[in-house]
């Protein structure tokens, strides 16, 4: 059974051979390539190609774009700062939407025009051409939240929310469109399943979260499965309070952090909801033994059932042993079977 198959069956409720093994990598994976990660944000050959090795070497079940969230703002114009080792950052001093009139000038870019965007789109191309066969292939795309804080700067956008809720509304409905072209690109390049990434929405309060960001992610998020996607949703940081609509939102797989106790999750969500996760990616993945690691994914396993995928609670670590990442697959390959989720 390949990556993509068991992937893609598991998803489905379908026996697999084992669980599916999908963590994140992006510095690490450049790591292993011995590349700078400079080279990995901004060349998508070079991405491709630490993402196809990285994935072959551990026996991972897919292979990403997720490189950094500076893509679609800087094709929006955004100040963005690059490093040579580093990911790019975007400049929130000189925020692209410091002055919110700007909006109203703002067009949705051509994911296929040249710019960091279509960059993307070039490397889920190159992944499918590649390992298509094998590996499921991610695409990745930015939340409404997350892009409208990289847009507006994140502590303005928090202001924004109590003095101009009618301002975070249009800039919501921006992003949603333009998240969904870019998306739509990927998948006519060659994506599975797009990643959804919207760090900046946890935050943010259940009450705010509700009112405010709530409709734009399901908005997204149904979006992408009218065009046939499948949708990995992963905000970073404490979302525990805000389980009781991320566990409804329909997400296929629901990629919690760390914090995020997956007991909780499982009761909080729709009935056969996938988990992914969500061991700490420092002190348990990077700096625990081979053994401490089994041992908190196979607590992971319990609490979240058998609709459950095996990952880091983020990232993972870029100077992670191998032999704790190979530990992973180890779990995820003698994993005992679970009763089915109800």
């Amino acid at each position: 059974m390949t990556g993509r198959e068991r992937i893609l069956k598991h998803l489905k409720g379908d026996r697999v051979d084992r669980l599916p093994v999908m963590p994140i990598t992006m510095m690490f994976a450049a790591d292993q390539l011995g590349v700078k990660y400079g080279d990995y944000a901004t060349d998508f050959r070079v991405l491709a190609e630490a993402q196809i090795f990285t994935a072959r070497k551990f026996d991972f079940d897919y292979v990403s774009t997720i490189s950094d969230p500076a893509r679609e703002a800087a094709d929006l114009g955004a100040e963005i700062e690059y490093f040579d080792d580093q990911p790019p950052a975007v400049v929130e001093a000189r925020a692209r939407l410091a002055d919110k009139r700007e909006l109203d000038r703002l067009e949705i870019p051509d994911p296929l025009g040249g710019g960091h965007m279509h960059g993307r789109v070039k490397a889920v191309a190159l992944l499918k051409e590649s390992v298509g066969h094998e590996k499921l292939i991610e695409g990745w795309i930015e939340g409404p939240c997350a892009e409208a804080a990289d847009l507006r700067g994140i502590n303005t956008l928090m202001l924004d929310l109590v003095d101009d809720p009618g301002f975070v509304r249009a800039l919501f409905e921006f992003v949603v469109a333009m998240e969904l072209r870019f998306a739509r690109a990927q998948l006519e390049a060659g994506a599975d399943l797009i990643g959804v990434g919207d760090a900046a929405a946890s935050l943010i309060g259940p009450r705010l979260y509700e009112q405010f960001v709530l409709p734009y992610e399901k908005k997204l998020i149904d979006g992408l499965h009218e065009m046939g996607a499948l949708v990995r949703l992963h905000i970073c940081g404490r979302t525990t309070k805000l389980l009781p609509w991320l566990g409804h939102l329909g997400a296929d797989i629901l990629d919690l952090d760390w914090m995020v106790p997956l007991a909780e999750a499982r009761a909080q969500s729709r009935p056969g909801q996938i988990l992914l996760g969500n061991i700490a990616p420092v002190a348990v993945l990077r700096n625990g033994t081979p053994e401490q690691i089994q041992a908190a994914l196979a607590d992971c396993h319990r609490a979240a059932g058998s609709r459950y995928i095996v990952g880091a609670g983020c990232e993972v670590v870029r100077d992670t042993p191998e032999a704790n990442v190979r530990a992973m697959v180890a779990y995820a390959a003698t994993a005992p079977a679970l009763p089915e989720t109800p």
